[in-house]
């Protein structure tokens, strides 16, 4: 619940949707809209670990010599 003060109806809207994008609702009401199957469900975390570890990988390289 967000409180409106002096009618400042923009500002409480920006909170509500900081809000309710910290819970994570959205993203569990979008995750239930359709069903993925288990076996796509363990691919795609495989792949974001993929990605993520990739990412750190790429992070801790050493810029190239610039001679």
């Amino acid at each position: 619940m967000v409180i409106v003060h002096d009618g400042n109806v923009e500002k409480a809207l920006r909170k509500f949707k900081k809000k309710i994008a910290n819970s994570g609702l959205l993203f569990e009401l979008k995750e239930r809209e359709t069903y993925t199957k288990p076996t796509t469900r363990r691919k795609l975390k495989a792949s974001a670990a993929r990605k993520r570890w990739q990412k750190y990988l790429n992070s801790q390289k050493l810029p190239p010599r610039q001679y």
